[in-house]
């Protein structure tokens, strides 16, 4: 059964820095690309970030890049998500996410309960 565990969100003040993790079970992890979407209140979900099966391509959202890294340890079955400069906007529920193929697509099967994150003075 594929399980996909997100931690390491919390509360911090604009500027400030987390590191999200996202612990993956019940697939072979090595096979498969991973992304990162969050859900802002009262917004729609939005892409943050995504990585090859190997870790050899990564891509961001325009507001993201700069400012996050994403990272992968298959050895560890293991997502992660850097965020430094944090803005306010940034608050939302981040989700860890299992694409269908060693490369993106854009297209997720199984989905994280996801992790808070709240930036605020």
């Amino acid at each position: 059964e594929v399980h996909l565990v997100e931690s390491g969100g919390g509360s911090v003040q604009p500027g400030g820095s987390l590191r999200l993790s996202c612990a993956a079970s019940g697939f072979f992890f090595e096979d498969y690309a991973m992304s990162w979407v969050r859900h802002a209140p009262g917004k729609g979900l939005e892409w943050v970030s995504s990585i090859t099966w190997d870790g050899e391509a990564a891509d961001y959202a325009v507001s993201m890049k700069g400012r996050f890294t994403i990272s992968r340890d298959n050895a560890k079955e293991t997502l992660y998500l850097e965020m430094h400069s944090l803005h306010f906007d940034d608050t939302a529920v981040y989700f860890c996410v299992k694409d269908r193929a060693l490369h993106v697509t854009g297209t997720f099967d199984y989905w994280g309960q996801g992790t808070q994150v709240a930036v605020f003075s």
